[in-house]
């Protein structure tokens, strides 16, 4: 969700503390008189068939509320599908942007449902930055291709509702919003029709799945102190408030302990505002298509297991009865009854409800059982062709005779049999040493292992698509005999991280490369037909590690060696080969992409690990390449200060036009200190994030004054350190929506066409401004001094007036100062010319 962070945090609190009316249509969940045990809570659970779909469009945009009181209080199963992974927005909480920060969204996600109890889904669509227009944003997804994957969902996860968060109509919102609800509506009357995306169904696909209704959860996101709380014609309401029967903790707390899991939008202070969430809420709800329901929201849907004509009563009366005899001091009483089931529901056509609460059962046996089985290895990083040092463990805490019958290995169609009576307490343990395939291709998740489009993600085996993450790398299964059934228990294999975060204790197997590979720099400059080194650093993950390195060029680009053969060491070892590439004598730019053969098996792998500690280690390993582009670029001065802010890739951008640059803190900001630097650029965010900046502008003034010049990129409207953003009257306090340019392809319109900011040492024109990537730019001045700022540039989304302060210059004294909110730091990674060319003429404006 891309709005300002004030806007986010007061939606955000919102969603989970807003004051709500204890008059509802539904009842409200109280408390029971005893705390339930979680097992007798998931027995429940078990018996409960509805099944709830909430869909919005970002990491954040969800209900939590909603999905806790759902999922925790009444026991259905409830599934949050966020169309995209929040690949476009900001980062409050690291350098991680693009699909590095869309992982770990993907994962705050995740570990938001662990706590409130939902089931997360997505789509293929990217986060490709804030978007005003729906129609926009359904053109740059694909509309076909994402109203399939939401269809592909529905049909999976099978709802009786449907809930959007947001209106189909369009509105003052983010066009990503309306573009969910506008999906979701689509397809909630096609996933029901065999003739809609048939490629679907048929014997090992899905099937037609129609839900009962599709509303609008239209509870404000901001509701006032004395909204009304009477409902607007033909809406419903319904009581979420209420305690965990569990915990005894409030839904609102746990949904505020959810919603704190996005760290990396700002939400992290969510935990301490627990005490204040309110034990009573209401939300109320627009019907959007489906069957009319007066009472409820639930109207007409059959809750329990006689929805299944036939055995779905005897279903039911059982697990009643299990339920009614439980015994939370003796679980394991309760096994013979919970076998009897899984042999009733074996009887039930498979369906994907069927298969949810049979894996539902399995748990809840394992649980009354006290079965519990771990797969440990010493390293959690192993290399295709690698032998595994596995550890099984089992143990079982009851007296109910279990016997440990077979391990399994899918992926390797590997079955080995046992013969182990499991005693009570004592763990057992068998070891194996199975070989991962040397083919076995590196862990990449799924949506990424392939190239996309600025709008969607590219997934060869449409099985994965909805998934939040990979499926294990190397699955493991139990195999157990108990009361004359067998008892599968997946597993996968985990390294235990002493001292590591909670979150990170227990490390998944990642394959990964025998090799990582690296360039110096994301984009190298050419002048056109010039050549230059570009060096390639190779890391080994094991010892004794031969192979040759290439380089992939296409037509026109030359380079030399051919290859290059290395051997390292030791593990941990790296080298650094370099090749010279020769630039084509006109402007061009080109992927270059670095390979490395070993053993008759090619890689190409880059490695990030991304560590947030209240996520677990996230592996990206991507093809690695190199943008290099030839362009005709000119340059004056040598040297540039940069003051870093959110974080951004100005400084290497810089160094590749042939400046030295110098980091710079808030300590240096004096005329003294400053003195020889041909320009000083403040990173993006920097009067945001930085405490040391407002004391030293008057010594930044002052520098500019006696000849410097200084660039201050954008910044946010909310949570300034200072209002005072340069050395005369400029602000940043309009709507943001309304201060920026979303469509990277809008027209740009020279105001002074002669200043020397377009023309020196570069004259630019139109063409410059060709192939810009996700915007224009964002939170673009809303006032300034006309009379001292000059407006270089003109620009407007469809259908908007031009705004005229992307880029505003100021001489001070015998220097420049300059503030731009174009996005610098979206283009100049990407290896936009004109990009590169502009930002050249401002450091360059200073003789």
């Amino acid at each position: 969700m891309n709005l300002s962070f004030l806007s986010c945090l007061t939606l955000a609190l919102s969603l989970v503390i807003a004051p709500g009316s204890l008059v509802a249509n539904e009842p409200s969940t109280l408390p029971a008189p005893a705390l339930r045990s979680p097992i007798e809570q998931d027995l429940r659970a078990f018996g409960e068939l509805t099944s709830v779909l909430h869909i919005a469009a970002h990491p954040d945009d969800e209900n939590t509320h909603l999905i806790t009181y759902l999922a925790r209080g009444r026991g259905y199963r409830t599934g949050y599908l966020s169309l995209t992974r929040g690949d476009g927005g900001q980062n409050e909480s690291g350098p991680d942007f693009g699909e590095k920060l869309g992982l770990a969204r993907t994962h705050e996600l995740l570990v938001a449902r662990q706590l409130d109890g939902g089931h997360q889904y997505f789509t293929r669509a990217l986060d490709f930055g804030f978007s005003k227009d729906v129609n926009e944003t359904l053109r740059i997804w694909d509309r076909r291709e994402v109203l399939a994957d939401v269809v592909r969902v529905l049909r999976t996860f099978r709802p009786d509702v449907v809930i959007t968060r947001f209106s189909p109509e369009p509105g003052k919102t983010h066009g990503h919003h309306t573009a969910s609800a506008v999906l979701a509506l689509e397809a909630f009357h096609l996933s029901g029709d065999p003739a809609a995306f048939p490629e679907q169904l048929g014997p090992g696909g899905l099937t037609p799945w129609q839900p009962k209704r599709i509303l609008h959860n239209n509870t404000p996101f901001r509701p006032a102190p004395d909204a009304p709380t009477t409902l607007a014609p033909g809406n419903l309401a319904l009581e979420v408030g209420g305690l965990d029967p569990v915990t005894n903790e409030s839904f609102g707390s746990i949904a505020a302990r959810s919603r704190a899991m996005h760290i990396t939008q700002g939400f992290g202070n969510f935990a301490s505002a627990t005490a204040a969430t309110a034990t009573t809420r209401r939300e109320t709800f627009a019907p959007l298509a489906g069957e009319p329901a007066t009472e409820s929201i639930f109207d007409g849907i059959e809750p329990t297991w006689d929805r299944y004509p036939g055995v779905g009563a005897s279903i039911r009366n059982l697990a009643d009865a299990v339920i009614a005899s439980f015994d939370p001091a003796n679980p394991a009483a309760s096994a013979p009854a919970l076998l009897l089931l899984r042999q009733k529901l074996a009887d039930l056509p498979a369906d994907p409800v069927v298969a949810a609460k049979r894996t539902q059962l399995d748990h809840l046996l394992q649980a009354c059982l006290g079965l519990s089985v771990s797969t440990l290895l010493p390293q959690a990083e192993v290399v295709p062709g690698e032998v595994l040092a596995l550890s099984h463990q089992a143990t079982l805490r009851s007296s109910v005779p279990v016997r440990w019958v077979g391990l399994r290995y899918p992926s390797l169609n590997f079955d080995r049999p046992l013969e182990v009576p499991l005693p009570f307490g004592i763990t057992v343990t068998r070891t194996s040493t199975p070989t991962i395939p040397p083919t076995t291709p590196p862990s990449q998740p799924y949506w990424l292992r392939a190239e996309g489009t600025p709008g969607l993600s590219q997934v060869d085996d449409p099985k994965l698509i909805g998934l939040p993450e990979n499926p294990p790398a190397f699955p493991v299964e139990f195999v157990f005999e108990v009361g004359g059934q067998t008892l599968v228990v997946v597993d996968e294999p985990v390294q235990i991280v002493p001292d590591a975060s909670a979150a990170q204790t227990r490390r998944r197997l990642d394959v990964i490369a025998p090799v990582a590979l690296a360039f110096a720099s994301e984009v190298e400059l050419f002048a056109p037909g010039s050549t230059k080194n570009v060096a390639v650093e190779i890391t080994a993950a094991r010892a004794n590690t031969p192979g040759t390195l290439r380089l992939d060029v296409p037509a026109q680009w030359a380079v030399s060696p051919a290859s290059q053969t290395f051997l390292l060491k030791t593990a941990g070892e790296k080298t650094r080969l370099t090749f010279t590439l020769t630039a084509p004598s006109q402007a061009a730019s080109a992927t270059i992409r670095a390979i490395a053969d070993l053993g008759g098996v090619s890689f190409d792998n880059q490695r990030f690990a991304i560590r947030y500690p209240h996520l677990p280690v996230l592996l990206l390993q991507p093809s690695t390449q190199l943008r290099a582009v030839s362009l005709e670029l000119a340059t004056r001065g040598k040297r540039v200060g940069y003051l870093p802010g959110a974080g951004d890739n100005t400084p290497e951008a810089l160094q590749q036009m042939g400046y030295t640059v110098t980091s710079l803190t808030g300590a240096d900001l004096t005329p003294q200190k400053l003195h020889g630097l041909d320009a000083v650029v403040i990173g993006v965010r920097a009067f945001n994030d930085r405490t040391d900046l407002a004391d030293a502008l008057p010594g930044l003034f002052a520098y500019a004054e006696a000849g410097g010049t200084v660039i201050a990129q954008y910044n946010r409207p909310n949570g300034l350190k200072t209002e005072t953003l340069a050395p005369y009257a400029l602000s940043i306090a309009g709507p943001a929506p309304d201060f920026r340019v979303t469509d990277e392809r809008s027209p740009v319109t020279f105001l002074a066409t002669e200043h020397p900011a377009l023309t020196t040492p570069n004259r630019l024109g139109p063409a410059d401004f060709d192939g810009w990537v996700q915007e224009r730019g964002a939170y673009f001045p809303s006032s300034w001094d006309q009379e001292r700022f000059v407006s270089l540039l003109a620009m407007n989304d469809p259908g908007e007036n031009p705004l005229t302060s992307s880029v505003l210059v100021a001489r001070h004294g015998r220097g420049y100062f300059v503030y731009t909110s174009l996005a610098f730091f979206r283009q100049l990674p990407a290896g936009v010319p004109g990009a590169y060319r502009l930002f050249a003429n401002l450091v360059s404006l200073t003789p």
